[in-house]
Order: structure tokens, then sequence, then C-alpha cells
């Protein structure tokens, strides 16, 4: 976990290449022209402006033969799909969850659920919200509080959980709001947090908590097996838990969970909820026939569900755990050598770049983190995303900007997609950078859009 050699993370890949998809890299003047086009927002470029495309792993990886014939299983019933059946049995079999709902991706689950929870000044505890999570928080009017442990702050610590919950922190919020608090949640991993796992103990512990206070607790789950397999490599007691049990053992502290299944169900599109009680079921149920279709297919095909059903069994596979997170390690060593700051354990989906100390001379008004993130396309055709200042959005209360917290470039790694070679590509892009990084320039916005604002505002460079 602590090794600096990077060769010593590699890991092969457990599967050959059976189709190709040709990429190009447009030149350097070009990249300028589309990126000017793009109003310097790297979600407006088309996917055949990039060369190699970090921008998320949501949806962007690469479906396993047995996923594809899984698609030919389909049964496009509208009530009572046999697609659903097997998704439903799949998800049983590795959270232990008996009741599921099916929905189009991750935040179609979010609006079901806080539209079920949430009043206006209700408040929601989580160890760091993910973006849409907060911004379907806030679209309640209530507040999203994140309540992650101090460590996570701390790019270069070895602990290796920084993701865990601050349990004190939160027996305190909970002792001082509870009136206002209606449900907890973690995020497993903690995507906005670099990544980074949650132990189960502390698992186990914010469980307890929820119990005491009696608040509903649940798991926004995208990447839960990975977060999972952390636990089997790095938790003192488990490293002969499989992975199955290990997550059946989370979940067994919760009361429900979600997923957007375009991470760690390796399918292109979807999303689920799953929950233990019959009653809570019933009451979601009402809001996903309202908002995303009955509940046998809520947004899904029968195809994709089935190649979720798939895709979340050979999720679970050590041999594919080995390897996605050796991807994600061997980069962030070949950084952290260069003198590169990154967060540190590496996590399971993604390098996440230390955006202040890669560009000193830029102060946070200017946005550090989006700044390099579109110097990196404009050398070497790499798209990222910025996960720091312009994510979080203004503050629910005062509309100031959040400049607390982290500005970092997440490289997210789509699934069984890019090789070591195109990752090392990157690696030598950055490093390239650095040694003339006084010239990356900050950047001020345009068009400011009020949710969500680092999907759809404008900016130039400064």
């Amino acid at each position: 976990m602590t090794n600096d050699n990077a060769w010593d993370y590699l890991q092969p890949e457990p599967f050959y290449v059976k189709s190709v998809v040709p990429i190009r890299q447009i030149s350097a003047q070009e990249r300028r022209r589309r990126l000017e086009t793009a109003k310097y927002n790297l979600f407006n470029l088309a996917s055949d402006d990039v060369f190699i495309d970090l921008l998320t792993d949501s949806g962007t990886g690469a479906m396993s033969h047995n996923q594809w014939a899984a698609l030919m299983r389909g049964d496009e019933a509208y009530a009572g799909s046999l697609s659903f059946r097997r998704l439903r049995n799949s998800i049983e079999e590795i959270f232990g969850f008996e009741h599921v709902l099916p929905t189009h991706q991750g935040r179609s689950a979010e609006l079901v659920l806080m539209t079920h929870f949430l009043k206006p000044g209700d408040h929601v505890p989580n160890n760091i919200h993910f973006d849409t999570t907060a911004a379907h928080v806030q679209y309640q009017q209530a507040i999203d509080v994140n309540l992650v442990h101090d460590r996570i702050y701390d790019l270069q610590s070895d602990h290796p959980f920084k993701g865990n919950m601050d349990t004190a922190k939160l027996e305190s919020y909970l002792r001082e709001h509870g009136d206002k608090i209606p449900l907890v949640c973690m995020t497993l991993t903690c995507n906005s947090g670099g990544g980074q796992p949650a132990s189960l103990e502390n698992v186990r512990r914010v469980g307890e908590i929820c119990r005491q206070f009696e608040k509903p607790f649940l798991i926004d789950s995208a990447r839960v097996i990975e977060n999972a397999w952390f636990i089997q490599q790095r938790e003192q007691g488990f490293s002969n838990w499989s992975i199955g049990a290990i997550l059946r053992e989370i979940m067994a502290q919760a009361d429900g969970m979600w997923m957007s299944a375009k991470k760690d169900g390796l399918v292109n599109m979807g999303g689920f909820i799953a929950v233990r009680s019959h009653e809570l079921y019933e009451q979601l149920r009402m809001y996903e026939i309202l908002f995303d279709g009955f509940s046998t297919y809520g947004g899904m095909s029968g195809r994709d569900m089935d190649a979720l059903a798939q895709g979340l069994q050979e999720c679970c596979s050590p041999d594919y755990l080995a390897y996605r997170t050796g991807q994600v390690a061997h980069l962030s060593v070949l950084l952290r050598e260069a003198g590169i700051s990154v967060t540190w354990p590496p996590g399971g989906h993604a390098v996440y770049v230390d955006a202040a100390q890669f560009c000193p001379h830029l102060p946070r008004e200017q946005f550090p983190a989006q700044a390099l993130s579109l110097a990196l396309y404009l050398e070497g055709g790499v798209r990222s995303v910025e996960i720091g200042s312009v994510l979080r959005g203004r503050d629910a209360v005062t509309k100031q900007d959040r400049f607390e917290g982290l500005d970092l470039v997440r490289l997210a790694i789509p699934h069984r997609t890019y090789s070591y070679t195109q990752l090392e590509f990157v690696a030598n892009t950055l490093i390239r950078m650095k040694a003339d990084h006084e010239s990356i320039r900050g950047v001020r916005f345009v068009k400011e859009t009020p949710v969500l604002r680092h999907f759809t505002s404008e900016f130039e460079l400064i």
C-alpha cells in the first residue's frame, strides 16, 4: 500500500481484447479551437475531440462477452419481467436485500429517496456527499452535511481508510440536530474525497449510532465492491473473507442502499435501490412509478437488467479487482515518483491530482483544478474532471463559493478499457506539464448555472 515502485502494482489484465475502437489525437492547435468552442468546459467536448477520456468511469467501460450474451436474454415485458427477477436475485445474493427497485441510473434513485425522506430545512449527514446526491438534497431545500474524518485532507497520510465517517462528529450532530435529520448516508468509496474507502469497523459504528438515534442508514454504493476489496486487503481480520461476505456484512449495518450501476455494475446505464423493509419498499415504489417507470423495470430495459445482473457478479471477482485497483495504483505511483502530489493511498477508480500543489501560483478564486484539467487537455488531449471548488458549488445558506476542502483533478479510469501504456502516456503528459506549470492560466466564470454548475457552466481563461 505504501510501496513507491510503480511496477509492483502492475497487474496483468484478466482478459484479452476481442474488439477494438480506433482513437486519434487531434493537433494542439485544433484542441485549442475545440476548447474555445466548448467555452472551456470539458463536458462540452465531443468524444472524438478527446484522445484518452478519463472524465469518468461512469458507464464508459467495456462489457464482457457474457454480458453481451446476457443482453440477448432480455425480457422486455412491462410488468413482471424475467430480467428483473434475475437482477433482483443477483442483488439479493450479493448484498442481502430482498426488495429491489430498478432505476435508470443513480441520480434517479436519489430523486426517489430524497423526495420520500426530505422536507425543507432537513439535514442529511454523510462522509462526503457525491455531487448529484448533494444536489438532490438541496433540491428538496434541505442541507447536505459532510462529516468525513479530517485525515482525508492530508493527502500524504498513509491511513488506509480515509473515507471513514467521523463518528464523534456524527454523534454530536445527531444530538444537536436530531429532529431535523430524517436519514444518514455514507458514500462508499468516498468519490469526492479521492476515491478513499471506509473500513468495515467504521461502517459498523455508523450503523450502531443510527440505531441508537433511530435514524435510517442508507449507503451510496456506486463503488462499494471496490470498497469491499480494500477492506479485504487492508483491514485486519478480513483477509480470508470473500468479497461477497464482506459486502453482505457492510449491508447488514444499513437499512438500504442505492447504486449508480454504471460503476461497479460494469454496465453503460442503470441503477437500483434495495431495502430491507417491505414498508419502506412500498413507500419508495410509489415515487419509482411516478418518476422512473413501473417497479419491475424502473427506466431500464430488460436486456440492460440482464447485463447488470451479470456485471455485478463479475465485479466481485478478486482477479478483476486486483487488476482494477492495480491500474489506479500504477498511475498514482508514476506521478508520485515524479513529485506530483496525488491522494494517497491509491483509491479504487481514479487518480486524484492535487491541483493546489501543481499550480501554486493560482489562488483558489481562479479555480486551479479547473485550470489544470483544461491545460491537460490542451497538452495531451486527455479529458479529466475537476473535483474541487467548481464542483462543490456555493454554500446553501451563505451562497458563497465553497473554497474549503481539496482542489483535485480526477483521472477516472474506465473499466476494462485503457491499457497500462495509455495510462503511462497520461503520466508522461502531466510530468512534462509540471516542469512548466507557471504557464497554466486560471479561469473564471462567464456563465454560472445554479445547479450542478460544473456540468454546464461556461468559463474563460484569465
